[in-house]
């Protein structure tokens, strides 16, 4: 039903969504660019969600000389890691509140008893409690450990491992670690998921790794072909990730855009995945639409194919923002899989992006890097956009008749805003209001938190009225019976009589 309900869908709103930075610039002439896809999957503009604070580019930032090619940015704090790729160096910049970014330090080099104590290519950073910094230094062929005062302490290096070639040169791209201080690693060229280290620098396997995929014809001919001609078709792999990110439980975000738009379409390759310890996709998926980004996907504007998901991000309140890195958008959803807003586009003024390669966030501010335009765009939540994080936080902390209030001062401002409607019911549903609730699930078409309601709402219906249900039940029962007793009676005082006279 999906598939057709989108076919149509195409027909009808690809001349909206697809036809490049142009239509972006008129939906920002308009004081939005901000978008959401209803029960039929339909456009809906609503309005921002977030708005522009500041571009800082590397003036602004006070940098000696611009950044060149930026890959990769950590947030710690109120501090901003920035790899500048180009320049083999590490900017660390400061949020002052009155002046935006000021510039904290610029990182060339380490100390430390090591053959090469410079960087080549850096790509991604991390940085742990303790203040240590990951740095994946890709030209280099190596992850470095370093202390907060910038002191070696040790590097991890290419796994070894039999099933990898030999000849293949190790290029570490993105990293996260956790808490126990252990490292994981995409690294370009190896898709067998993200590679683990100990935090004494063992490599301990991979995990995580996604699906393979394939055609089942292309699987039966592959069987019956020639070595030669198996040599010349494409492998059965997984897919390589893009970038990852580890949330404040410990949980692994993962995305990719090297997945095909049928197996998008199909449900066979996902484009985000949440990862546990064992490397299983635990991402929940209980919205609406697909987590993938743009549903349509037709050419427009020099752009084509489904959304290329290159970052993400997640929130203590679990929900997570998605980078796509094919139209230049921001992709919103909570912890159920549904989606929040969408908003961004390709272009060159404020809010949009040439080249985006890297998201973070601070606090609930959002954070772009573009490499093209060397520069970071800073985005905080409007009104509407905090009153939607608020009335989540709220549900979260068991407040739930302030969430259902919240939600109301959400749907006041954008009637047409799906989850507002579905936020109240969820919270007119806590407070076992289930009636009610009913109303505004169905009004949304919300058929699993319906039933849920109406399963409640039918035990508490049967609860108060059973003594009647019990009166009704006995007199259906028991009224005949009592009835075909006098007709007998009766029936046995006429023959009585009869025989008496």
């Amino acid at each position: 039903m999906r598939k057709i309900i989108k076919r149509v869908g195409v027909l009808l709103t690809s001349a909206v969504m697809l036809i490049g930075s142009s239509m972006a610039v008129c939906a920002a002439d308009d004081g939005t660019y901000t978008y959401n896809y209803d029960y039929w999957e339909d456009v809906q503009y609503s309005p921002d969600a977030y708005t522009v604070s500041g571009v800082y580019t590397s003036v602004d930032l006070g940098l000696d000389k611009n950044l060149s090619s930026p890959q990769g940015m950590f947030v710690y704090d109120n501090l901003v890691y920035i790899c500048d790729t180009g320049n083999n160096r590490i900017v660390v910049v400061e949020r002052v509140d009155e002046e935006g970014f000021v510039l904290k330090q610029i990182i060339e080099e380490f100390k430390g008893d090591v053959e090469i104590n410079t960087f080549s290519g850096p790509t991604d950073i991390a940085v742990s409690e303790e203040g240590e910094l990951f740095i994946a230094d890709k030209g280099n062929g190596r992850i470095l450990k370093l202390d907060a005062d910038l002191n070696y302490l040790m590097q991890f290096d290419k796994p070894v491992d039999n099933t990898l070639d030999p000849t293949l040169t190790f290029s570490p791209n993105k990293i996260v670690i956790d808490t126990a201080g252990r490292v994981y690693c995409i690294a370009t060229g190896i898709n067998k998921g993200l590679i683990k280290y100990e935090n004494d620098g063992t490599f301990s396997g991979f995990v995580g790794a996604t699906p393979v995929t394939y055609d089942f014809t292309d699987y039966i001919w592959k069987r019956l072909a020639t070595e030669e001609q198996r040599a010349q078709l494409e492998s059965f792999v997984p897919t390589e990730y893009d970038n990852i990110y580890m949330d404040h439980e410990g949980f692994i975000y993962a995305c990719t855009g090297n997945v095909t738009e049928e197996d998008l379409d199909s449900g066979a390759a996902d484009a985000i995945r949440r990862l546990n310890l064992m490397g299983n996709d635990i991402l929940v998926r209980n919205g609406e639409v697909p987590v993938y980004g743009d549903l349509y996907w037709g050419e427009g504007g020099g752009y084509e194919g489904p959304s290329h998901m290159y970052d993400i991000t997640a929130f203590e309140n679990d929900v997570y923002v998605a980078l796509d890195k094919n139209r230049g958008r921001l992709f919103a959803y909570d912890d159920q899989g549904r989606l929040l807003f969408a908003f961004g586009g390709n272009g060159k003024m404020d809010g949009y992006f040439r080249q985006p390669v890297a998201l973070e966030h601070m606090g609930q501010d959002l954070l772009v890097l573009d490499s093209q335009d060397r520069a970071i765009t800073l985005f905080t939540p409007t009104e509407f956009g905090s009153l939607i994080y608020q009335a989540i936080d709220q549900f979260d902390a068991g407040e739930y008749t302030a969430s259902g209030e919240t939600w109301q001062k959400v749907m006041d401002i954008n009637g047409n805003y799906d989850l507002a409607y579905i936020g109240i019911g969820r919270s007119l549903l806590r407070q076992e209001r289930y009636r009610e609730a009913m109303d505004y699930f169905e009004l949304k078409y919300d058929d699993d938190n319906y039933s849920k309601a109406f399963k409640q709402y039918r035990k508490e219906w049967v609860e108060e009225h059973i003594l009647i249900i019990f009166i009704v039940v006995f007199a259906i029962l028991i009224i005949p019976l009592i009835i075909g007793r006098i007709k007998n009676i009766k029936h046995e005082i006429d023959i009585a009589d009869i025989f008496r006279t």
